[in-house]
C-alpha cells in the first residue's frame, strides 16, 4: 500500500523532530510493506482464485458434474455396499478397493475408491441400481486439482513451504498496512476515494479502503490456512496433541494401535485427527470378518451421520475406519470397528476433542465456507475477491510510481534508528512463523547487501 505524504512547509519549533520521526516510522512501515507486497501477492491472487473456487466445491459438482453426482430418488431401499464395491470393480478388474463414501442424501450417488498401483480411481455409482455412473482418477478431478493448486501440492510437497510463507507475509502485509491506512487528518483515502481512475491518487485511496474493509478478512484466512502448512501446522498439531489439547489421547490408553496413521487411509481425516494412529483388530479371536454391509450397519446404529467415508481393513489386524466431516462441525466423528467382531475400537465425537483442536477445526470450517449457510461463502468470496482487487490496486499504483528502468523500492528512512527499530519489529512477527522469520532475515541481508554494492559504485 503507497501511501503518498502530504506536508506542509517545512515544520519548526518542538514540533519539526516529532514530525520527521513519524515520517521516519512511516517510510520504514511503507518499505515493509512493499516488501511483503511484492514477495505475496503473486501468490495470493492464485490462492484466492483457487480458494473462491474451492467454496462452491458442492455446488460445481451438483451442477457441471450432476452426471455423477446426482441420481433420482426411489422408493426401494439402495444396493448394499458390498455390491456396489463388486460392481466398482468391474470398471478396473485389476484394482482392489480402498474406501467406500456413502451418499450423503437420498439424490447423491455412491462412491468406491480403488487402488491400482500408485493411481486413486473414483468410481461414481446409483446406489438404487448399482449401474456405474463415471470414473475418474481422484487426482485430475476437478476439486481435487483446485485444491492442489491452492496448497501446491501439485508442484510438490517442498512448494507447501511457500504457502507457509506467503500466509506469514499475508500478517505482515495487514499490519503494516494498517499502520498505513490509519488517519492522520486527511479527507480522502480512509472510507472514500478521491480523484479518479487515472489519478494515482485514486488507485492508493482504492487500495486503502479495499484493505480496511476486508484486511480483517484476509488475516482470518492467513491464520487458518497456516494449520495445514508444512512446518508450523504440522508442530502446533504435535504441540497441542502432546499437550491433550487436540486429539484425545486417553481414547488410546490401553489399546493396541498400528503405526498407520489415518490420514494414510482416509481421503479427508481432518486436521486434528490425521495423525492418529488406526487400533488393531485382534486376530487372535479371529474368526469371519465381518463385511461391509455389516459394518455399514453397524455404523448407522451407531448414529453416524449420513456422508461418511469408510476405509476398508488391511491384513490381519487392519479395522474398518469412517470419518465425517459435515458441514456441521459439532457433528464430526471418527469411527474404527474391529474388522472381526464389528466392536467400535475408537469414537471421536467433535466434543471429545482439546480445546484447540475444537478451535481450529471451527476455524477451518469458516475457511472453507461451510457454516451459517450461504452467508458464510458469500463472505468469504467477498474476502477472496477483495484480495485479488488489492493485488491489482497495489501493481497499478507501483507501475505509475516507479522510476522508469527501476524496481521503484520505497526510500529507506535517514534515521537509522528507526529503520533498525521498525525492521526488529518485522522480525519479531516473522518469528512467529519461522519458515516467513528466515524469508524476512534472508530480505534484511540482501537489501543491505544492494545499499553496501551501491555504496561501493558510488565511490
Amino acid at each position: 500500500m503507497s501511501i503518498v505524504l502530504h506536508g506542509d512547509a517545512p515544520a519548526y519549533g518542538a514540533a519539526a523532530p516529532r514530525r520527521l520521526s513519524r515520517d521516519a516510522v512511516y517510510r520504514a512501515v511503507w518499505r515493509w510493506h512493499f516488501y511483503a507486497g511484492l514477495l505475496c501477492l503473486p501468490f495470493l491472487i492464485g490462492l484466492s482464485a483457487t480458494g473462491a473456487l474451492y467454496l462452491f466445491k458442492d455446488e460445481i459438482n451438483g451442477s457441471l458434474f450432476a452426471y455423477r453426482t446426482r441420481v433420482a430418488p426411489q422408493a426401494s431401499a439402495p444396493i448394499g455396499p458390498d455390491r456396489l464395491i463388486f460392481n466398482a470393480l468391474q470398471t478396473v478388474p485389476d484394482a482392489a478397493p480402498v474406501t467406500y463414501t456413502d451418499p450423503a442424501s437420498p439424490d447423491a450417488s455412491a462412491r468406491v475408491t480403488l487402488a491400482a498401483g500408485d493411481r486413486r480411481i473414483v468410481v461414481y455409482l446409483n446406489p438404487y441400481k448399482g449401474d456405474v455412473l463415471d470414473r475418474v482418477d481422484r487426482d485430475r478431478e476437478l476439486m481435487a486439482v483446485v485444491r492442489g493448486l491452492h496448497s501446491l501440492a501439485l508442484v510438490g510437497p517442498l512448494a507447501n513451504a511457500v504457502i507457509e510463507i506467503v500466509a506469514g507475509f499475508a500478517i505482515v502485509l495487514v499490519v503494516t498496512g494498517t499502520y498505513l491506512w490509519w488517519p492522520r487528518g486527511q479527507q480522502g483515502g480512509v472510507v472514500t476515494v478521491r480523484a479518479g481512475p487515472r489519478r494515482r491518487v485514486w488507485w492508493r485511496d482504492l487500495h486503502a479502503v479495499t484493505g480496511f474493509v476486508a484486511g480483517g478478512g484476509l488475516l482470518f484466512l492467513a491464520l487458518t490456512g497456516l494449520p495445514w502448512s508444512i512446518w508450523w501446522g504440522q508442530e502446533l498439531r504435535a504441540w497441542s496433541n502432546a499437550a491433550g489439547l487436540g486429539q484425545p489421547a486417553a481414547l488410546w490408553a490401553n489399546r493396541p494401535v498400528s503405526t498407520v496413521p489415518l490420514r494414510d487411509r482416509l481421503e479427508d481425516a481432518g486436521w486434528t485427527m490425521q495423525d492418529a494412529p488406526l487400533p488393531r483388530s485382534a486376530p487372535a479371536a479371529a474368526g469371519t470378518s465381518v463385511g461391509i454391509d455389516d459394518a455399514v450397519a453397524i455404523l448407522r446404529r451407531l448414529g453416524m451421520p449420513r456422508g461418511f467415508e469408510l476405509a476398508l481393513p488391511v491384513g490381519a489386524e487392519g479395522v474398518y475406519a469412517a470419518a465425517i466431516y459435515p458441514r456441521d462441525v459439532t457433528r464430526q466423528r471418527v469411527i474404527s470397528l474391529d474388522q472381526y467382531s464389528g466392536r467400535p475400537l475408537v469414537d471421536v465425537r467433535f466434543d471429545d476433542l482439546g480445546p484447540v483442536g475444537r478451535a481450529i477445526q471451527y476455524g477451518i470450517g469458516i475457511h472453507k465456507g461451510e457454516h451459517w449457510g450461504r452467508a458464510n461463502q458469500l463472505a468469504m468470496l467477498a474476502v477472496c475477491l477483495a484480495t485479488i482487487l488489492l493485488a491489482v490496486t497495489a501493481g497499478t499504483m507501483w507501475w505509475k510510481r516507479r522510476p522508469a528502468g527501476t524496481l521503484g523500492v520505497p526510500p529507506r528512512p535517514r534515521d537509522r534508528r528507526v529503520a533498525v527499530t521498525v525492521t526488529l519489529i518485522v522480525l519479531g512477527l516473522g518469528a512467529l512463523f519461522p519458515l516467513t522469520g528466515l524469508a524476512i532475515a534472508a530480505m534484511v541481508g540482501l537489501d543491505l547487501a544492494a545499499d553496501r554494492l551501491r555504496w561501493r559504485w558510488a565511490r
